[in-house]
């Protein structure tokens, strides 16, 4: 083959041949869908038998706001619920706390009271829809107030269906939200795997995130290396805490990001399958096939949304969405084109759930399984991302795993240096950017854009302060000290905190709870 004269690679650092052929997949043996190491999907006949959920992500000042967003997606076509929760509450602080000031109902919904998630909730029949929530350090929380809810409505937890995000390493990685230290996360997180598994088995107990790691400027091969390694570290801890991987591994699900790439993106979640299947079965001794298949949750990638010429966004989702088609996610949500600049207005929204339901009815999207499998490029950008990120997992076992890789800010050192690498190409202008470092308007677009409520932290506030007027205080008390005494000990904390939301306490009552028996965890005092 001729001496390639214009070299090209990936964001990833991987080299493109100018043309793929027969000698770069030499040996490879495909095997069909549905079966192990399933890289060509986790069920045989993929969305001819259930195409994958349409779950837009939601959630902005109060739970009334919310509810009314929840109806208007669900009346337009939506297949599953999405719910994103304000800082405070990814925080564990309530909606009246100083902290909280400003904050409420600004990235997402504020939920602090067994009411407030009533209130959300209220109308939507739960038994029908699955729900995913995106929340790590009080995950339990959110999850128990769930459940009551649905209690509520008569609908029992062995019949709820949904996930929980519940990934609290890739916080210390990549976003910052976490409350306790990583030990006593880690033993929240196989508290809820051994609470759901008995009182709420059809509930994805955790999404293994490696969206908000390649939102923090990561590489793809670092995305699936370090999701991956995170993985492993949450069934480690399992095994540790007398689980059965062959069990709780059924419920354990994915969050990948859906990035710019279109192939690479393909070829990721093709190896993300593999790879996953392959060393839980080396590693673990798992046999299930129900553990052993990944699936996952993809949404397109927020940071490629451009506050200049917002509308080309809309492009760059729907192509975004198509690699999740591609490479067989079991959900998939798209950001709205107005991300870069606001919350999403109802205008926006409902062209990115077109987005879907357009890939879905008129571009095929449903019509096979894999539908790239077997392409040379393909292929050879599966393998190349597989072998790389196996490469990077052996770098963080040599660490003592993903726990000790995060404490010696490894992991963390990775991405900021691919963070750097990109934004100096971007400024150099050797990656280009459409509409940003070329093909530039000079006059910025006018865009309508969504416009929270100012009133809404102040009703919040209020409704806060009438939970706690209301309730028995004498057993609001009792049952918080019953937390602090289980956090002392070993037994599973989800009975007492259920039975504390359940008294009407809240969540930042809770979490002040815990942090008084496990201290707080901050990154610049950590060795």
């Amino acid at each position: 083959m001729p001496v390639d004269e214009n070299p090209r690679e990936t964001d990833s650092g991987i080299e493109i041949k100018p043309v793929y052929t027969a000698e770069d997949t030499a040996g490879l043996a495909l095997e069909a869908p549905g079966e192990f190491p399933f890289t060509r999907g986790p069920y045989p006949d993929m969305y001819r038998g259930r195409p994958w959920t349409i779950r837009q992500y939601a959630g902005f000042a109060s739970a009334e706001e919310t509810n009314e967003r929840f109806r208007y997606l669900l009346q337009r076509g939506q297949t599953g619920l999405s719910v994103a929760f304000d800082l405070p509450t990814q925080l564990g602080y309530d909606s009246d706390d100083p902290r909280a000031l400003g904050e409420v109902g600004r990235t997402g919904v504020a939920i602090d009271s067994l009411a407030d998630m009533e209130t959300l909730l209220g109308g939507i029949p739960l038994g029908e829809f699955s729900t995913s929530m995106t929340i790590n350090a009080p995950a339990a929380l959110l999850l128990l107030l769930y459940e009551l809810v649905a209690e509520g409505q008569g609908v029992p937890g062995t019949e709820l269906r949904g996930t929980v995000q519940n990934d609290i390493l890739k916080e210390y990685i990549a976003r910052g939200n976490y409350i306790f230290p990583p030990a006593p996360s880690m033993r929240i997180t196989t508290d809820l795997f051994a609470y759901a598994h008995e009182k709420l088995p059809r509930f994805n107990t955790i999404s293994i995130s490696g969206y908000h790691i390649r939102e923090a400027g990561s590489s793809a091969v670092q995305e699936l290396a370090f999701t991956i390694a995170n993985g492993l570290a949450y069934v480690q801890a399992a095994v540790d805490a007398g689980l059965s991987p062959d069990e709780f591994g059924e419920r354990l699900s994915f969050f990948f990001n859906a990035h710019n790439h279109f192939f690479q993106e393909v070829a990721k979640f093709r190896a993300a399958r593999r790879l996953w299947a392959s060393l839980l079965k080396e590693r673990f001794g798992v046999t299930n096939p129900k553990a052993l298949a990944l699936r996952f949750h993809a949404q397109t990638g927020g940071s490629t949304l451009t506050a200049q010429q917002p509308e080309n966004n809309i492009v760059r989702v729907a192509i975004q969405a198509l690699s999740a088609v591609a490479g067989g996610a079991q959900s998939i949500h798209t950001n709205s084109f107005d991300e870069a600049l606001a919350l999403p207005s109802e205008r926006a929204a409902r062209i990115a759930l077109r987005t879907q339901q357009i890939l879905a009815h008129e571009a095929g999207g449903t019509d096979t399984a894999d539908p790239l499998g077997g392409a040379f490029f393909i292929e050879d950008l599966t393998t190349e991302l597989e072998e790389k990120a196996r490469e990077l997992i052996a770098r963080v076992d040599e660490l003592g795993g993903a726990v000790g890789a995060v404490e010696a800010g490894f992991v963390q050192r990775e991405i900021e240096d691919a963070a750097f690498e990109h934004e100096r190409k971007v400024a150099a202008g050797e990656r280009v950017i459409v509409g940003v470092n070329k093909f530039a308007e000079a006059e910025e677009e006018d865009i309508e854009l969504h416009q929270l409520d100012p009133e809404a932290e102040r009703r919040q506030v209020e409704r806060t302060a009438r939970v706690r007027a209301e309730r028995d205080a004498e057993a609001a008390a009792a049952a918080l000290e019953r937390i602090r005494v289980t956090a002392r000990g070993t037994e599973n904390l989800l009975p007492p905190m259920r039975e504390a939301l359940a008294a009407r306490c809240t969540i930042g009552e809770v979490c002040s709870a815990l942090r008084e028996e496990f201290g707080t965890y901050d990154a610049h005092l950590a060795p």
